[in-house]
């Protein structure tokens, strides 16, 4: 991110408020906020970050007061000035293009005649990318129910419309075997196998892993840990380093402000799923991604037989119904396993019974 005269992010400036007290203030377009924290702070640069989601909005906004009142696009209006302050940037950065597309599709329709076979109608359009349209059932939903608080309708149609059936498991959980096969593409000091161990060893999200840095380790009576916060659910997490995953840390300077850097030597802000689908590629993985290694992370713990709680205590997840979806398949290989073993000792138990039987010549 480049920096201004002053030393600080575009359109951020130095200013004293009515208290005398220097503050860091960002300005752009008409709209102003302060910035609390230490310039560049991880602290910062998230509020920095919700500081250009107002931005957006408010250009977004523009014009607001020739919007119909009632229609589709006058929802959207409202639902930016009153829901989208509350949601995660990142959040807001995925819901507003599939906004903005479908304002501009339908903007001028009346929201009180939006049925539920309307909802079905535009479902059906996306039936050839059923993920892209199952997102934006899940986002009419949420406006619509913005619609109800609002008094624009009484129901919301979206829950009368089911979503597409996804076949398989979404991304792909990597196996133990390719991440052997990427590990010996990729030497011990290489930025590639740092990347992969960062994520499999703690199981963050590709968003979180590309913050971290040696600003987040806390020596603690129990050892070494890597402080989160993760970026999608604003979780805190505080999580132990793993030796395997210390070993390649050793590696890292410690002049950077995080451990992996992108190609111009400055923090990944984005473009780090395709650098690190390259790498997959490379060592021959093209079916393996970044995500696939969180599930990989998951399924792991599941087979030795961590907890629910205990899973949602490292990956964030705050509901039971994420923690089946990640590990549905490892609970199904432990469970099967131990219901077999049962099965041998109940069959070794009845031979031991019958050899006995045998020896005391008892019927």
């Amino acid at each position: 991110m480049r920096r201004n005269k002053s030393g600080l992010p575009k359109y951020c400036g130095w200013n004293t408020d009515h208290h005398g007290k220097r503050r860091v203030r960002f300005r752009k377009d008409g709209f102003s906020i302060y910035i609390a924290g230490t310039p560049w702070s991880e602290d910062f640069m998230r509020d920095y970050a919700a500081a250009l989601e107002g931005l957006k909005a408010q250009t977004a906004d523009i014009g607001m007061e020739r919007t119909k009142p009632g229609t589709i696009s006058a929802l959207i209006v409202s639902y930016y000035a009153l829901v989208f302050p509350t949601l995660a940037p990142s959040t807001q950065k995925l819901r507003r293009p599939t906004l903005e597309r479908f304002r501009k599709d339908y903007g001028d329709k009346p929201v009180a005649r939006l049925e539920a076979a309307h909802v079905a109608a535009i479902m059906a359009a996306k039936a050839k990318a059923p993920t892209a349209a199952n997102n934006l059932h899940k986002l009419l939903h949420h406006l619509l129910e913005h619609a109800i608080a609002l008094g624009m309708v009484t129901s919301n149609p979206a829950k009368l419309v089911k979503k597409f059936k996804i076949k398989g498991d979404g991304w792909h959980t990597w196996s133990e075997d390719e991440v052997t096969q990427y590990l010996q593409c990729h030497p011990a000091d290489s930025k590639a196998r740092l990347a992969l161990m960062l994520m499999l060893y703690t199981g963050q999200r590709r968003s979180d892993v590309i913050r971290m840095g040696w600003q987040h380790i806390r020596q603690t009576e129990n050892g070494p840990k890597i402080a989160v916060r993760q970026k999608k659910t604003d979780t805190p997490l505080l999580l132990p380093i793993a030796p395997e995953l210390a070993q390649v840390l050793a590696h890292v300077p410690r002049t950077n402000l995080t451990f992996l850097l992108n190609a111009h030597g400055a923090p990944f802000e984005q473009g780090f799923g395709n650098w690190f689908r390259d790498r997959c590629n490379e060592a021959g993985l093209s079916q393996c991604s970044a995500h696939g290694l969180r599930k990989l992370a998951a399924t792991r713990m599941a087979n030795e037989g961590c907890t629910d709680r205990e899973l949602m205590a490292v990956f964030g997840w705050r509901g039971m119904s994420e923690v089946s979806r990640y590990v549905r398949a490892a609970d199904q290989v432990r469970l099967a396993e131990q219901a077999f073993a049962k099965g041998r000792n109940s069959e070794q138990k009845l031979s031991n019974l019958a050899t006995r039987l045998d020896k005391t010549g008892a019927k």
